[in-house]
């Protein structure tokens, strides 16, 4: 049997009618950017999360690149970004000018640890941006404390976590701005790029807007140095038709992820912890294998495709070796990068396939175990 990561050609036949309406229905309006579909999907955005602006975008990088210009943020400040996330958290910092600065994550969750921020704060630090990683909630009480003590803005990265909730919370609405990520493979994916910066700011929100389109209010009258970064009317259609039902994937998903846990933890496997008052969306299923290589290498042979979310902490990467880091500096970061893999899992995995997987790990980890 081979099983996907990732079924989007499932997903699309679940809503096909859905779809062909949506898309068909902007391709005979001929209204393909910042249409009514963009507006109505910025109103349904805000209403989800419970914010009062939305600004569509051309993607979940641009959204973090949008909010640190929003805050003011640029050459000679400094923003605190976790060591093992995606890079685009990391690459928005160096893309304003800014440097990122690194934190450790929690050895449990791969979350940012907040008890390592404060002491690394300092008169030229601007912002946090903490990442709600793999469809987790990080820990926005403490980090929000810390921000309000040092004057510091709170910039949610939400792109793998939509729908996810911390305390009752939507994430993405809880700090200065929050940035989403449309990319197809997201639990709220696009058919291409796609993005957008939610707040609870007015002042935010109009530079948000301005900066997405050449830096102006008035048309051909630019006020500040923008971007051309807008979502798309057809990509505006599509997730309009995928909001209604990402509240049901995403229980589908942590019912599989359930599933997934109480069998693999029998095997002697660390599965993903969920912290308590926050609702995991499970955008990816991690588990950490001490010989990951190998695994991955033998699911394979057995037709499951996985994947290394992320195969290099963000202190090792290229862009930020001028920053001075070197390894050993963040040990969980390091340690994550080289053990977690993600296994199969998403709305349309069926039991047989579901089945299917944890027979062959089984297979694995008893083999690696004996040997």
């Amino acid at each position: 049997m081979s099983i996907p990561l990732l079924d989007l050609v499932a997903q699309y036949h679940a809503i096909k009618d859905e779809m062909d309406a949506a898309v068909l229905g902007v391709l005979e309006s001929g209204k393909f950017i910042l249409g009514p579909n963009v507006t109505a999907l910025e109103k349904e955005i805000c209403e989800y999360l419970g914010v009062k602006h939305a600004v569509g975008l051309a993607s979940g990088t641009d959204a973090l690149i949008i909010a640190l210009r929003a805050a003011g943020v640029g050459a000679g400040d400094e923003v605190i970004v976790p060591a093992y996330t995606f890079f685009a958290t990391a690459g928005a910092v160096l893309n304003v000018g800014a440097t990122p600065v690194f934190v450790d994550v929690h050895p449990d969750t791969y979350l940012m640890d907040f008890t390592q921020v404060e002491s690394i704060i300092t008169a030229r630090t601007k912002a946090l941006i903490p990442v709600h990683l793999y469809g987790q909630p990080a820990d926005m009480d403490e980090i929000l404390a810390i921000a309000k003590k040092h004057n510091l803005k709170v910039i949610e990265d939400n792109a793998q976590a939509i729908g996810s909730e911390y305390k009752g919370k939507k994430t993405g609405s809880i700090g200065d701005m929050g940035c989403l990520s449309f990319f197809p493979s997201k639990n709220l994916g696009g058919y291409g790029d796609g993005g957008m910066l939610v707040t609870n700011d007015d002042g935010l929100a109009e530079k948000a807007r301005m900066l997405r389109a050449h830096g102006w209010k008035k048309k051909y009258f630019p006020e500040m140095l923008g971007y051309n970064s807008r979502l798309d009317e057809i990509q505006a259609a599509i997730l309009r038709v995928k909001l209604k039902h990402l509240d049901d994937w995403n229980h589908r998903r942590r019912e599989i992820a359930r599933q997934y846990s109480h069998t693999l933890k029998a095997f002697g496997l660390e599965t993903p912890v969920e912290a308590p008052g926050r609702t995991h969306v499970y955008h990816l299923y991690m588990v950490r294998f001490s010989r990951r290589g190998e695994v991955q290498k033998k699911l394979k042979d057995a037709g499951i495709a996985t994947e290394v979310y992320y195969p290099q902490p963000l202190h090792l990467a290229d862009p930020c070796k001028a920053l001075g880091k070197k390894e050993g500096d963040y040990p969980v970061a390091e340690k994550a990068s080289l053990s977690l893999l993600a296994l199969p899992l998403y709305p349309e995995l069926s039991n047989a396939q579901f089945e299917e997987v944890c027979v062959e790990v089984e297979k694995i980890a008893r083999a690696t175990s004996a040997s």
